[in-house]
């Protein structure tokens, strides 16, 4: 490979956000079926996201609702903290509109930009700024259009879409107002946002007179400071973080009126059942929460009478493991039956009141709508399917009468329905990007454009199961390599823990692994135990054992490997990012044997400093229960290196000084312990970055950095 084709794939892909720049995203159907909104950016290397309109009442036409760069004159954005933090707990690199939220008729969306609160007119296409006191964080129309809900400097305020947003007596004000510095209405916490997949703090009533509304007080909660020492200038940031075993946020739910009348809290057992999970609000039924222990092996379903604030329980789940968080449930279908997902039977199945509608044969992923007669749900092959296809994900109609898978090919698919109108996003194995297609009763009446750039390279795959436990795999060689070339030095591009699947049925998700390929490795990526995708029995067998049981997986999966590809197991390498960086940490201090070199990105070297709701999920307990489980999953415990007196295997470390998810205090801790065990280790601090890494040089350069030490670790030429 000649040096212009070694940089030409790091600096595409850095320049395109992995691909993602210019991709349609985030869409919503009008219930009427007249148009489809989504967001998407002019080209493969703007960020800047637009807010789109799909009409298709008549003349199907795609157009533009909101152009950032006008509404905002042509002005740079400038991002309050508060949504930087927003951001960065849901991973957003992109830039312009990120997010936005509509009414019920789908004829209003409201959106914020540099802290200022707009609004756009669906049907019309015209865009507005309201006149509002910022800065403007999470702003949510009212089901009827009128009125728009959002944060400000921890107050839950709101304003009237007519009049500007300041006049005609009902002008921008606070309904819930923080009491202390302590205090906020409207957000959510650390923990939900990081690790529950709640991002949002305040829900409209169907009928646009109230909101549920949630009050966090994280004056508990102790307190870090980060700081970059780039720049000594800068006080350093505050940042409430619950690591494991300390005090959580208090997280309080009131009913407060759009009259300004009295608040209603909603009552239930917060000491027993302190985690709120989700909420679900509509015309259905009374308000729905779901609130978890905080050892997260029982939750409750519980319906809010809205006068009194009481609650009833509905349902009552337990695990002796604990309970997985699923996205789109809890809901009530439209005749008021529960619609949940609960692993029963040694599988994960949609409920809908008493009965389970699916079995075995396939993993529910998530519930995507909730209609009329059917429930639409994301799902792969459960352990009882007859021949599941590795990597494929598929969306599915369930009913009392059976199961309907809706999306064909073979691939990734994810999807968004309201009414008739399907909108199904599929990446296949076979070809770059995502293609968006919009359905009507099952047939295509229009596909959405991406813009996103076609990779200069195409990644040459294949996946197939390896060891005794059939673990998941993708094997990538090098393009050039032919049979009979020998055996190829290893590198293993897992991440390999919870949420975290990386081996898919689709062509982008493996460029990165195949870049290293081409670089003269055989890449192997493995999902062991742990993942998510094939049964609970799968995700929860790392209950106390996360680190120990995956680091095992990825040794079987190589081993299993070895023996249909060309892999020199003399020559191995592992490189990982976030659980990804702790697993290859683990590999090259606890499996010298097996690993020669290391790449560890962004660790977390001691459980005792990553967050409450994560760590002690998967321990099994906090740091003072089961001291001995965060020790042996901890690469660093105090200032010694665990595990027994083996070779030292050179290690890169890379980790983001500004990172307020994985700390560099992780990193700093392990370069300290390798330092005082005389080992081999290089450290590559990244000014500014977070547990992200969005820059453009950054990004570009790890990939470089990262290859020229696998080279050098492992001799290859």
């Amino acid at each position: 490979m000649t040096s212009r084709q070694q940089h030409s794939f790091p600096r595409q892909y850095a320049r395109t956000q992995r691909f993602t720049l210019g991709v349609p995203r985030s869409f919503t159907v009008a219930p009427d079926g007249s148009r489809v909104v989504f967001l998407r950016s002019p080209s493969g290397e703007r960020r800047d996201n637009h807010l789109c309109v799909l009409d298709m009442d008549g003349e199907v036409r795609e157009r533009v609702a909101a152009d950032p760069g006008a509404l905002l004159g042509g002005a740079d954005e400038e991002l309050p903290p508060e949504e930087r933090a927003r951001r960065e707990r849901t991973r957003e690199g992109a830039e312009g509109i990120v997010a936005y939220a509509v009414d019920d008729a789908v004829e209003l969306a409201a959106f914020a930009l540099s802290g200022r609160l707009f609004v756009a007119e669906l049907r019309a296409g015209t865009a507005r700024q309201l006149t509002v006191r910022g800065p403007v964080i999470d702003p949510r129309p009212s089901p009827d259009g009128r009125h728009v809900a959002y944060v400000a400097k921890g107050a839950l305020r709101v304003a009237p879409v007519e009049g500007g947003g300041d006049t005609d007596g009902f002008a921008d004000r606070v309904l819930a107002g923080p009491e202390g510095e302590h205090v906020t209405y409207g957000l959510a916490e650390f923990v939900a946002a990081e690790e529950m997949g709640r991002s949002r703090g305040f829900w409209w009533s169907p009928d646009s007179t109230r909101l549920l509304v949630a009050r966090v007080d994280d004056g508990a909660v102790q307190r870090w400071w980060l700081s970059d020492p780039a720049h000594p200038d800068r006080e350093p940031a505050g940042v409430a973080y619950p690591a494991a075993g300390t005090a959580n946020a208090e997280v309080r739910l009131f009913l407060v009126g759009l009259d300004g009348g009295e608040r209603t809290e909603v009552v239930w057992d917060r000491v027993r059942f302190p985690y709120l999970a989700r909420v679900h609000w509509s015309s259905a039924g009374a308000p729905l929460l779901l609130v978890q222990s905080r050892d997260q092996r029982t939750q409750l379903y519980l319906a809010v009478d809205t006068e009194t604030g009481e609650t009833r329980t509905v349902h009552v789940d337990e695990d002796p493991a604990w309970l997985e968080l699923v996205s789109g449930v809890p809901a009530w279908a439209p005749d008021g039956r529960l619609v949940r997902v609960a692993d029963e039977g040694g599988a994960r199945v949609l409920a809908v009141g008493d009965r389970p509608l699916t079995g075995g044969q396939l993993h529910i992923r998530a519930v995507l709508d909730v209609g009329a007669d059917d429930v639409l749900v994301s799902a792969s092959a459960g352990e009882e399917a007859p021949s599941p296809e590795i990597g494929e994900i598929h969306v599915y109609r369930v009913n009392e009468l059976g199961v309907e898978r809706v999306s064909e090919e073979p691939g990734v698919h994810g999807a968004v329905r309201s009414g008739a109108v399907t909108v199904l996003a599929t990446a296949r194995p076979d070809g770059p990007g995502t293609t968006v297609r919009v359905l009507r009763d099952g047939k295509q009446v229009a596909v959405i454009a991406s813009y996103a750039q076609t990779p200069v390279l195409s990644p040459r795959v294949t996946l197939t199961a390896s060891g005794p436990d059939r673990i998941p795999c993708a094997v990538l060689l090098p393009r050039a390599y032919e049979e009979g070339d020998g055996p190829l030095p290893v590198l293993l591009d897992p991440y390999g823990g919870p949420h975290g699947q990386r081996v898919v049925a689709a062509h982008n998700p493996h460029l990165t692994s195949q870049w290293f390929a081409d670089q003269g490795f055989a890449v192997v990526v493995a999902d062991g135990r742990g993942t998510p995708g094939r049964s609970p029995g799968w995700e929860k067998a790392v209950a106390g054992r996360l680190l120990t049981l995956a680091l095992d997986d990825q040794v079987a999966a190589l081993e299993g490997l070895a023996e249909r590809f060309p892999l020199d197991l003399e020559r191995v390498a592992i490189r990982g990012w976030s659980f990804g960086g702790t697993l290859a940490a683990m590999a090259a201090l606890r499996r010298p044997d097996v690993f020669r070199a290391a790449v560890v990105g962004a660790p977390v070297t001691d459980q005792r400093l990553y967050d409450t709701h994560y760590t002690e999920r998967y321990m099994g307990g906090t740091p003072s229960e089961v001291p001995e489980v965060y020790e042996a999953n901890s690469v660093v415990w105090d200032e010694g290196l665990v595990g027994p007196e083996n070779p030292a295997r050179p290690m890169m470390l890379i980790h983001g000084l500004v990172d307020d998810n994985v700390v560099v205090a992780h990193t700093l801790k392990l370069s300290s312990a390798l330092l005082a065990a005389g080992r081999p280790h290089e450290v590559l601090p990244l000014t500014g970055v977070t547990h992200m890494t969005p820059q453009e040089q950054v990004a570009e350069n790890l990939l470089l950095l990262q290859v020229d030490f696998l080279k050098r670790a492992l001799g290859v030429e």
